[in-house]
């Protein structure tokens, strides 16, 4: 089973508001993150291969490349590499966000 993980802020707000990750504040600080690049579609390469349309944050690390997906005011990623987990802490932190499993 893959594990996903969801940034957000959903956690930090009273009841009733909402204060989402916006597409332009990822796009702000990924771009001075010189391991991760932007890209309006990720192709995932197999057995077969599938594109996906949306807004993603590629992050470059050794011969891989992982997705981190902006949806709906939250970035979603997979855990499945270890790596991903402090990654995937500083960039909650920077975007002053939490973590949740989903």
């Amino acid at each position: 089973m893959i594990q996903r993980y969801r940034i957000t802020r959903e956690m930090q707000q009273p009841e009733g508001e909402v204060d989402p990750i916006t597409l332009e504040e990822c796009k702000a600080y990924f771009a001075l993150q010189p391991d991760f690049t932007y890209t309006p579609v990720f192709t995932v390469k197999g057995e077969a291969t599938m594109s996906i349309d949306g807004d993603f944050f590629l992050w470059d690390i050794g011969t891989a490349s992982i997705p981190f997906r902006h949806y709906e005011g939250d970035l979603y990623v997979s855990g499945t590499n270890e790596a991903v987990i402090p990654k995937m802490i500083e960039v909650a932190s920077a975007l002053r966000a939490d973590i949740a499993e989903g």
